[in-house]
């Protein structure tokens, strides 16, 4: 297949670069070719250096080109969606628009998630733009026949960072950083809530999988692991991984969201606060054959040993560290002062 994928070096997308590559396929990466040396030696790989909002010089490199499938890993908000239309309409037999579970109604009705729990989340703007792009690249599919296929991913984790609950500007290092030096970290609400970690080699597996797949057209697909976590057991593995006692210190989200220096209203009471059991019966009947195979206490361990032999993962964030002692430090008070 010839595949042009808008971005394609992030978490989820590096991956399926990488399996594309692998397999065969022809790879055209649009981007700004700042992180393309990590598919150095491929032959399949074809680069387009632009950035995608110059919609004009993005046309230009294009027009002599179509595609088998487009996916676009970068667009937000329904305007850039709104340029996609205009740039691949005629050009691709198949357009996948990358959407998100956090999407999902919030709170959930049913803590089993299927493609047909409804969207809508008053909490998160990311999420509530999401599902803006998804009303417009349907509208297309009814109007004009545009061959969308939409993704939903979940919390899809790499190598590159520790995926968690609560972290700082900077990423999740800091809280590592905390386990190693036998500080406690904050984990949200008690810690028993439902979680689904994706590790991107399996979400890259099913993906490819419903590329030049004419039963995903029209459809919105969710791709996630079938295991469940608490973020007790989330915690847990990732403080084994690192041959450390796990020190946890539990704050209510509501708390968290109102703790004025990190916005967690929506990556919170938006999302992980809540729990989320993934029904993936339409995935497997699309991609038959298909089975998330990276248990997460394995992958983890295996992202943790990459950022702790690469320094440049190991971004510190002294802001964060401080803040979490202050809430730590205060709810203590708080309790020492109520008994």
């Amino acid at each position: 297949m010839k595949v042009l994928l808008i971005g394609g070096t992030g978490t989820i997308s590096a991956a399926i670069s990488r399996q594309l590559l692998e397999q065969g396929h022809s790879l055209y990466l649009l981007n700004r070719g700042t992180k393309n040396k990590i598919f150095a030696g491929y032959d399949n790989l074809v680069e387009i250096k632009a950035d995608i909002s110059d919609e004009a010089t993005v046309a230009e490199h294009i027009k002599d080109m179509e595609f088998d499938a487009v996916a676009d890993f970068i667009a937000y908000v329904p305007a850039q969606l709104e340029r996609d239309y205009r740039l691949f309409a005629g050009k691709t037999k198949q357009f996948i628009y990358i959407s998100s579970a956090s999407a999902y109604q919030k709170p959930l009705a049913d803590y089993r998630i299927t493609e047909g729990t409804p969207l809508s989340n008053p909490y998160w703007e990311y999420s509530r733009n999401k599902i803006a792009g998804e009303e417009y690249v349907m509208s297309m599919y009814r109007e004009n026949g545009f061959p969308v296929t939409i993704v939903r991913p979940s919390h899809t984790y790499d190598e590159r960072s520790v995926p968690l609950g609560v972290h700082g500007a900077k990423g999740s290092y800091q809280v590592v950083k905390r386990l190693l030096e036998g500080k406690p970290v904050i984990i949200h609400g008690d810690g028993t809530s439902l979680w689904t970690m994706t590790h991107n080699s399996d979400f890259a597996a099913a993906f490819i999988g419903l590329l030049g797949n004419i039963h995903a057209l029209g459809e919105a697909v969710q791709i996630t692991s079938d295991e469940t976590l608490t973020w007790n057991q989330i915690y847990q593995a990732i403080a084994a991984a690192l041959g450390v006692e796990l020190k946890p210190f539990y704050v209510a989200s509501a708390y968290l969201a109102q703790c004025g220096s990190y916005d967690f209203t929506g990556s919170l009471i938006g999302d992980k606060a809540n729990s989320a059991v993934f029904d993936n019966s339409k995935l497997k009947r699309l991609v038959p054959g298909f089975t998330a195979k990276v248990r997460f206490d394995q992958g983890v361990r295996d992202t943790i040993a990459y950022v702790m032999s690469h320094p440049k993962r190991q971004v510190e964030d002294a802001e964060f560290d401080e803040w979490c002692d202050r809430v730590i430090g205060g709810l203590k008070k708080l309790a020492d002062n109520l008994n």
